[in-house]
């Protein structure tokens, strides 16, 4: 497979669009800020590159509703919070080899330059990316989507004249100065595919991952996904480890179980749309409560499914709650049409919210747990084979489930814990 290193990333910033509708398309709108300004400075491909990356990913860490608005204010600078969420982006993003040199810009991207030419965060220098991501960032916030563009440049460039070498570098407020002139530019924020001016300017779409890479991304895409919320933070590793072991019992070969182990990872990307407020709650959802639940495998699917070699994983990811019976959503897929790693994400789906523990009950224990699967594949809701393989190796395919989550949650303590740095404090205005 040629799966896209851009393809992927896009996939995460889109969804993170889910979270709060204010914020649309922020990440690519500041991805084309940065990367104009990085093209006008003369920085290498590589710098480029690293600079797009960080800025589609910049506020992954802000995992909730109120953090992405916050993010979205111009003074959000002044405000000491701000930075948490650069912290948790960078602490998880930066575990991936590929964005060693990326992470570090999202780390620092709330960062003030503060009349300095060599500020310092824990003894390394702020890198210039990281202030080029800063003024994309606020010079996007200061957009009106609601009024004409070019009638906003004025009123913008003051704003960002008015903070030069207090918040921003002075030679990034000259090199915009030139940009804006141009108004392709602001057409490009506006209205141009993200993916076509990235294959314009730069050579990101033709970095590809391999599996090892991939695995390892959908890995820590998984955590953005679920760390939204305390109760549900370590479900997709359950599901992904569940759905694998069962994948490697019904001999699938070493490519499809790695791509089980993936479609597990994403299963629920479309849940940033679901509110923070639902997935926390403690009693158990109303009507109306679960029709909004209902989106996130539409979400997931229109997400994954524009992925170039994603086809596999996208339908394993998205159809785990369609039932054989055609009972299911939100496709209605029945029988005919759902793949056999379809029907074992479904299994592994529901083994694993009905084994963890939930806000409104505790976890099953073996009997119950399997009772339930069967009365539902007696149903014709899921597949009564794939429930037998589950019931005849149910204390493997549990252990891999249980060691998975642990896992999981030892990482979630770690980044819960995380607060600002004394060092970012430092250099932030009174």
């Amino acid at each position: 497979p040629h799966i896209s290193l851009f393809e992927v990333v896009l996939c995460l910033s889109k969804s993170m669009d889910l979270i709060n509708p204010h914020v649309v398309d922020h990440h690519k709108r500041v991805a084309c800020i940065a990367l104009a300004i990085a093209s006008e400075l003369g920085l290498s491909i590589g710098e480029q590159n690293n600079i797009v990356l960080a800025a589609l990913l910049h506020d992954t860490g802000a995992l909730s509703y109120e953090e992405r608005l916050d993010a979205s204010i111009f003074e959000a600078d002044n405000h000491l919070s701000i930075h948490k969420h650069a912290k948790v982006g960078y602490s998880i993003l930066n575990n991936f080899s590929p964005f060693e040199e990326v992470a570090p810009l999202i780390l620092f991207h709330h960062v003030n330059f503060n009349n300095s030419n060599d500020s310092e965060f824990e003894g390394e220098a702020i890198p210039l990316g990281s202030y080029i991501l800063h003024i994309a960032d606020r010079v996007e916030v200061l957009i009106d989507k609601k009024k004409d563009i070019l009638s906003q440049v004025d009123g913008i460039m003051s704003r960002i004249r008015d903070h030069s070498g207090s918040v921003f570098m002075p030679e990034l407020v000259d090199t915009l100065e030139r940009i804006v002139k141009q108004e392709s530019f602001w057409f490009d924020i506006n209205y141009t595919d993200m993916k076509y001016i990235v294959s314009r300017k730069s050579g990101l779409l033709l970095w590809e991952l391999n599996v090892s890479d991939l695995l390892s991304l959908s890995n820590l895409f998984c955590q953005f996904i679920d760390f939204r919320s305390r109760f549900t933070f370590n479900h997709s590793s359950g599901v992904s480890a569940c759905a694998t072991k069962l994948a490697e019992l019904v001999g699938f070969s070493e490519i499809e179980c790695n791509n089980m182990k993936i479609a597990g990872y994403f299963h629920d990307i479309g849940k940033l749309a679901v509110p923070s407020t639902i997935l926390d709650k403690r009693d158990k959802l109303t009507h109306d409560e679960m029709n909004i639940v209902k989106r996130h495998v539409f979400f997931t699917y229109s997400l994954l499914e524009p992925i170039r070699d994603f086809e596999e994983i996208s339908r394993w990811a998205a159809f785990h709650h369609e039932r054989l019976d055609g009972n299911g959503y939100p496709f209605h897929h029945g029988a005919s049409t759902l793949s056999l790693g379809s029907r074992i994400m479904s299994v592994a789906d529901v083994f694993t919210a009905i084994s963890e523990d939930r806000p409104y009950r505790e976890g099953m224990n073996s009997e119950k747990a399997l009772g339930v699967l069967m009365r539902m594949a007696n149903d014709n809701g899921l597949d009564r084979n794939i429930v037998l393989m589950l019931e005849k190796n149910y204390d493997l395919i549990n252990a891999a489930r249980v060691t998975a989550q642990n896992v999981m949650r030892n990482t979630f303590k770690a980044y819960t814990r995380y607060d600002v740095s004394s060092e970012i404090i430092e250099k932030s205005p009174v």
